[in-house]
């Protein structure tokens, strides 16, 4: 659960990789592209440009190297040549990049066009949410301020929070402890300490905090159809606060 400082310069290093894969996304994602466009161009990027994996790809058996959730899709859309981006979509791309034995994973929220007020608004709060989150970590911190802190700022903003689907630890493995729930209790839960990674990724919706899945086992739909969004980053917990490792560089 503690990265020692070489292990956190290697994860350092996977989370500057993979915002580099947002930057090349960043000219990239547009209307009539179609996700598995999207996917071929962030595997190929990875793999050939920076040297490194894509993590998803095969993991748990998952055949692609991002997610694709748009609209009303809350988390694990599947790329596909059929599923055309359009004018006025929202869509959050969700990504994990594995170097030096090091997993980071990282996502961003990307608006087509023409968005509506309020998809923009959903998309806006939702980072907020996120930022509020990231806040909160410092040594002696509790995972329930984190929680706490999204949850207030979505219920202010008129947003449910998805409780099925929460951050978690990361390093040699994609998927480590500890849990981070989205929502919660300040002052509860696991005490932070210097040297623990973990992403914080929350999911909000305009409707219900309700979903379902879809039949192929992956995706993941607001069941009021209502739209969702979310962003997520690589955190850790330094002597004095936190160091987000996926951020990208200001433009």
């Amino acid at each position: 659960m503690i990265k020692t400082s070489q292990q956190l310069a290697l994860m350092r290093e996977s989370g500057r990789l993979l915002a580099q894969v947002f930057g090349m996304l960043d000219g990239f994602v547009a209307a009539g592209r179609s996700t598995l466009e999207l996917d071929s161009a962030v595997e190929t990027f990875i793999r050939q440009e920076l040297k490194a994996r894509p993590a998803s790809l095969g993991q748990y058996d998952y055949p692609f190297s991002i997610n694709t959730s748009i609209n009303e899709v809350v988390c694990h859309g599947m790329p596909s040549a059929k599923q055309i981006l359009k004018d006025g979509d929202i869509v959050n791309i969700d990504i994990t990049l594995e170097k030096g034995g090091f997993i980071a994973d990282s996502s961003k929220m990307y608006m087509i066009g023409n968005v509506t007020p309020k998809a923009r608004r959903l998309v806006e709060m939702t980072f907020e949410a996120m930022w509020a989150g990231i806040r909160q970590v410092k040594p002696g911190a509790r995972l329930g301020d984190i929680g706490h802190a999204i949850e207030h700022h979505a219920q202010a903003n008129g947003y449910s929070v998805v409780r099925e689907y929460c951050g978690h630890g990361i390093g040699r493995d994609m998927h480590e402890e500890p849990q981070i729930l989205h929502f919660g209790h300040p002052g509860t839960g696991l005490e932070l300490r210097e040297g623990m990674v973990f992403t914080i990724e929350p999911m909000l919706n305009q409707g219900s905090a309700k979903v379902r899945s879809l039949k192929d086992g992956w995706t993941v739909v607001t069941r009021d159809n209502s739209l969702s969004a979310q962003w997520e980053h690589t955190v850790a917990v330094t002597a004095d606060g936190f160091e987000v490792l996926t951020l990208q560089p200001p433009a």
